[in-house]
């Protein structure tokens, strides 16, 4: 019986999971609720619901963060139980994981033990680069094509990628997601209004109005906590707020494009202005992203679709494939990892 092949994504908010024998792909919030500090209330999505919500005595946990895994063993249990529940991972499957690049060896190693050192008893787990399994997603022929540049826009992150014959030229991880872009909202609101929101609000607002572009409601009324009366409320929040705050945030993310193409070396280079950027991740499809991007760098961008799912259909296409790919994926226990055993 021939065994099964595993890939997975593993983003700060969301875990996403292909599965060859199905051949489907599901995903699940990464998040634990937890009862008194110590017993598990609930998990993935039924958890998030509860952020903001849940009384004193339940904490809604976020085990990774920055991209990186920040609570091991809560990331461990979390994704056992996920996979546990109608999705049982057969033991002696193999494993390929999409990574960061722009993270150090041992965060790296730490994605590869939270599968092999787990009870998934895996007959292998391999890695490949984010920005690579990300590029195969977007259909890119990433093998024969000599310059690609890839800007993955997570939750927690943006990562930043430029591809050459199957291999990484410059890559690098900019600490700025869809919580950054909240957290700006919150703290204008909170600077210009006097008025407290919670993340889920700033982003229902992020989401709503976006960076640019004609806005159907230009304000929208929102229920929070009144910082002058100290009491909770209602006020309307309008489209100019929203967007002055997203502004910083997304400059920052458009310095860092210009940056890495500066330093491309130039072969590559013309081969991305002349195919563009490629923008992927769940914040890309924010209203008005592409075009801001395109006016601040001057060159085309493509938003593809379904663009958060595009690594973990990476993953399928290298798992499908493998001989193909098989120079995209490596092991920590191979002899270039001996140090960190």
């Amino acid at each position: 019986m021939a065994r099964n092949v595993y890939g997975l994504d593993l983003g700060t908010y969301e875990i996403k999971v292909f599965d060859k024998k199905k051949d489907e792909i599901w995903c699940e919030k990464n998040v634990i609720a937890m009862k008194d500090g110590k017993h598990v209330f609930s998990l993935g999505d039924e958890a998030y619901e509860m952020f903001e919500k849940a009384p004193e005595n339940i904490r809604v946990v976020f085990p990774m963060k920055s991209g990186v895994i920040a609570h091991f063993d809560d990331m461990q249990y979390l994704l056992g139980n996920l996979l546990g529940t109608g999705r049982q991972f057969a033991g002696g499957a193999e494993y390929v994981i999409a990574v960061p690049t722009d993270v150090t060896e041992v965060e790296k190693k730490a994605f590869f033990d939270l599968v092999f050192h787990s009870e998934a008893r895996a007959r292998s787990v391999r890695i490949v680069e984010r920005g690579l399994a990300d590029a195969l997603g977007c259909g890119i022929d990433i093998m024969n094509e000599k310059g690609v540049f890839i800007a993955n826009f997570g939750g927690g992150t943006t990562e930043l990628s430029v591809l050459s014959s199957g291999g990484i030229v410059l890559n690098r991880l900019v600490k700025i997601g869809g919580d950054s872009f909240d957290c700006a909202i919150i703290s204008q609101v909170r600077h210009n209004l006097e008025f407290l929101i919670g993340k889920m609000t700033a982003e229902r607002l992020r989401k709503k109005f976006g960076i640019s572009g004609q806005g159907a409601d230009r304000s929208i009324t929102v229920s929070g906590r009144n910082l002058v009366t100290g009491v909770p409320g209602q006020t309307k929040i309008p489209i100019s707020l929203v967007r002055a705050a997203m502004k910083e945030p997304v400059d920052e993310c458009a310095r860092a494009i210009r940056s890495m193409i500066e330093r491309t070396p130039p072969d590559v280079r013309r081969e991305i202005e002349a195919a563009g950027i490629y923008i992927t991740g769940g914040l890309s499809e924010m209203k008005g992203l592409s075009s801001y991007l395109r006016e601040s760098t001057g060159l085309p961008v493509i938003t593809s679709p379904g663009a958060k799912l595009c690594a973990v259909r990476g993953l399928r296409e290298i798992i499908s494939d493998k001989m193909y790919y098989r120079r995209l994926l490596y092991s920590m226990l191979d002899d270039n990892y001996r140090w960190l055993r």
